[in-house]
Parts: C-alpha cells; sequence; structure tokens
C-alpha cells in the first residue's frame, strides 16, 4: 500500500471508535473466508455475492462490486478527480472495501454522491453524469433489498407482508417517490453535485445505504443500531385482513409523521371487518388519539389524510397543520398544510344545514377529501389545487365511489375522563362506544353519564 493510500485510508479509518476498527478491517478476511477460496489480495464478484447476496439482488450485489471497484484510494473518491470510474486492477483491494465502507457508514453526502453514481451506472467507466431512469433503477435494487432485510432479519415490527399489498408495485412507487426529489438539468442528466444535493435532503438513500451495507457486508457498530423503519403494530386482525398499505408505502409514509408519534399503530376501522357503516367509522375514530385514513376507490387509487387529533362530531372545522393528505398510488405523495386557511379536519352528522360527512382541508362542496356520511361516495375537488393542503385531485374522478377503507390509530389515545378507568363501573355506552357514538351524533343527552356510582378514593 503506497503512502498516499495509506494516508487515505487511516483517515478513513479515523472516522470509526478504536473498538470499531479491527471490524472494519475485518470485513476484506472475512469476505474471502467465506468464499472458501484460496485468500488473495483482491475480493471478487463471487466473494461479495456469497455475503450480500443473502440480503440483496443480484443486480443490487453488481452494483455494489461495481462502486467498490470504481474508488481510487489513493485519490479518496472518483469525484476528486471529476472523472466516473477508477480503471484499477480486477477485484477489489482491501483499500477500496475500506474507503467504501467509511463513506457509506460515516460519510457525508459529497463522498457519498460519487458511490451513488457509480451504483446508478450500467458500466464502469461510464460518463461522469447519470439519468434519472438510472436513479430509479439503482433505488428499486436498493429499496428492494431493505425490504429483504426487514423480512428475513424479522424487522417487521407486527407487519405481515403476505397480508399486505403488493411488495414489487410498492418498491416501484418509493424509488419514483425518492427520484422525484432530484433536481436534474435541463437535459434531465445528473451530475455528482446534483446527486449530493439529493442525498443531503433526501435523508432516505443514505440510511438505506447504510442499512444495507451494515447487514449485507456483517458490520456491526457499537453505536449504530439498526434504524427501525416500520411502526409497531399492535392488535390487528391479521387472518381477516388484506392491508390497503405494502412495506415500502409503509416505509414511505411513517416518517411522514410529526415528531413523537412513536406509538404502535392499531386497526380501528376496516371495510372488510366492520362493513360499509358510517357510523361504525364514526365510532372506531372517536376517542383515539391521531389516525390515518387510507381509501381505495373503483378505480383503484390510494390515497388518504393523516389526522393530528382526536376526531370530535361538530359543524366546526378541527386539527391543527400537521395534519397531510397524501396518495399511494398510482404515485406516493404527502400534502402538508399551506397556511391559506385552518381547514384540517371536519366531521358531522345529522345535521340539516350543515355538510354531513368526513372532510379534510378546502371549504364545504369542494373538500380536498370527503366521505358522504352516505357512506360509500365522495369527492376530491382540487382547482386547481385544494387550498388547505394544495394538494391535486386524489381520487380517479372527482367524484369517487369507495371500494374500502382503513382507519389506523397512529398516536397516543388521548387520557381517558374521569371515572371511565380504575375502580368505576362502566356505562353500557363505555361498553359498547358505536352506542355512545350514536348518541352523541344524533344530540341525545346521556342522563346516565350523572348517575355513574363514585369512584372509591385513590390514596
Amino acid at each position: 500500500m503506497g503512502n498516499a493510500e495509506s494516508v487515505v485510508v487511516q483517515k478513513r479509518l479515523a472516522r470509526f471508535r478504536p473498538e470499531e476498527r479491527p471490524v472494519v478491517e475485518g470485513v476484506f478476511d472475512k469476505l474471502q473466508g467465506g468464499a472458501g477460496g484460496a485468500a488473495g489480495k483482491t475480493i471478487t464478484l463471487e466473494m461479495l455475492q456469497s455475503s450480500v447476496g443473502r440480503v440483496a439482488p443480484g443486480s443490487m450485489v453488481r452494483r455494489v462490486y461495481r462502486c467498490m471497484s470504481s474508488i481510487d484510494p489513493g485519490l479518496a473518491a472518483p469525484a476528486a478527480t471529476g472523472k466516473a470510474g477508477y480503471a484499477g486492477p480486477s477485484g477489489v483491494s482491501r483499500e477500496q472495501l475500506i474507503v467504501f465502507l467509511a463513506d457509506t457508514l460515516r460519510g457525508t453526502a459529497e463522498e457519498r454522491a460519487p458511490l451513488v453514481m457509480a451504483m446508478s451506472q450500467h458500466a464502469a467507466g461510464a460518463a461522469a453524469v447519470v439519468t434519472c431512469e438510472q436513479v430509479v433503477e439503482f433505488l428499486q435494487d436498493l429499496v428492494s433489498a431493505v425490504v429483504q432485510i426487514l423480512v428475513h432479519r424479522g424487522r417487521l415490527q407486527g407487519w405481515k407482508p403476505e397480508r399486505m399489498g403488493d411488495i414489487s408495485l410498492g418498491v416501484k412507487l418509493l424509488a419514483e417517490q425518492m427520484c422525484s426529489e432530484l433536481k436534474p438539468s435541463d437535459e434531465g442528466d445528473c451530475d455528482v453535485s446534483c446527486l449530493e444535493d439529493w442525498i443531503f435532503r433526501v435523508q432516505q438513500v443514505s440510511q438505506y445505504l447504510e442499512l444495507l451495507v451494515a447487514e449485507g457486508l456483517s458490520v456491526s457498530l457499537s453505536n449504530r443500531p439498526a434504524p427501525t423503519l416500520l411502526p409497531p403494530c399492535r392488535e390487528t386482525p391479521w387472518n381477516e385482513l388484506k392491508c390497503l398499505l405494502d412495506i415500502p408505502s409503509l416505509m414511505f409514509l411513517a416518517p411522514q409523521l410529526p415528531d413523537g408519534y412513536s406509538a404502535p399503530w392499531r386497526l380501528v376501522f376496516s371495510t372488510r371487518l366492520h362493513g360499509e357503516s358510517f357510523t361504525r367509522m364514526v365510532a372506531g375514530l372517536m376517542k383515539q388519539g391521531p389516525t390515518l385514513l387510507l381509501i381505495r376507490d373503483t378505480k383503484g387509487q390510494v390515497f388518504g389524510g393523516f389526522a393530528s387529533h382526536t376526531w370530535e362530531v361538530k359543524p366546526q372545522f378541527q386539527g391543527d397543520s400537521r395534519c397531510f393528505l397524501f396518495t399511494v398510488s398510482p404515485k406516493l405523495r404527502v400534502y402538508t398544510a399551506t397556511g391559506y386557511n385552518q381547514h384540517f379536519m371536519y366531521l358531522n352528522q345529522n345535521q340539516q344545514t350543515m355538510p354531513n360527512g368526513l372532510g379534510m382541508g378546502g371549504q364545504h362542496g369542494y373538500f380536498g377529501l370527503w366521505l358522504d356520511s352516505d357512506f360509500g361516495r365522495g369527492h376530491s375537488r382540487a382547482r386547481p389545487k385544494c387550498t388547505t393542503y394544495g394538494s391535486p385531485q386524489l381520487s380517479g374522478d372527482e367524484d369517487f365511489t369507495l371500494d374500502s377503507m382503513e382507519v389506523w390509530a397512529v398516536g397516543k389515545p388521548p387520557e381517558p375522563e374521569e371515572g371511565e378507568e380504575g375502580g368505576a363501573k362502566k356505562s353500557i355506552l363505555d361498553v359498547d362506544p358505536e352506542a355512545q357514538a350514536l348518541m352523541e351524533i344524533t344530540g341525545k343527552t346521556m342522563h346516565s353519564q350523572g348517575l355513574r356510582e363514585p369512584e372509591d378514593d385513590q390514596e
């Protein structure tokens, strides 16, 4: 190893803690030993396949190998010379591997950009630009690898992929969404500086790459616990459910929730389980805290909204600017509050003078998302965009017919009112929340609320 190479490699190793450096340096020997061949001076594609191939598709393994081979260990990275690849000896050297590990696990966006460039290209030594289509192909392989890791490493957090949407379609949707954040040239090309800006803004690129490298090469670092990409899922009758989300779409939606919304997701309403009943849906919504609504229309489009507050039946708007609308299919997109108005959430029933149904954004008659109390019909009117969320039309048709719907409680439920827990004897209205919801939305006075037995004094 030359002097220039030694300096570069030693600087990369210095990013790791003293106890982590032997782990990083040992990856080279581990790869050679795992392949069962005689030890040599380089890592071959077959050696890499024997390790990374357990958690990633073959096309992703070839991308990683091509990337490692493109690193000039004497100049730190291809970007330093403006070239797209390094024409070194066949195979990956120890120095190239260490630089790759340091830049993927501890690198900056500037250092990761040429690596992503090399992994996105179809061949080593290609031009120093890539197209958006090439980046999408790279992302599809990367997302597929991440999903494979979650499944095979038992990190699904209670979710059941076999009872959810098509993973392969979700991979394409998530790859397209991540690529949509790129800012290419007028010709549609991306150079290293374009990729650097993108990696800096879209943190999932680095997060997914770190996970692939750490799991594929078995690099366990002391202060880097594996990222939790899925929210916990609890109390879900999977045997009876076919979830409207797939794993990649869930990987996209979960981080969109505001900070602090880390409670397990709980299914509180599904047309598949509970039937097409607006009253039953309202019962599922109430006193659940923040919720995520998912709708599929008869055109096959999937969309919904996040409600930051527990829903209340009343003829006024509610919620706050943390609410948002989103689409899952045909594209993954999120639409956040514009600040134009505060028409975030609306829920009403059995009123003669005000609209009856559930709405998010816009105004009466022109909601960004509306479900009529005559369950099964709704609209998404955006001419050209919803004033509250800046969203376009979410559904296939402006006036849509509902195919199926789910509501997930995604936050901590509000604290129970006095007398609802502890030693108090429960009313029939507590036992049957649907009855309570029906009483409230029909304007009936709940006389039994004032006739409860007093609670025992708590010491």
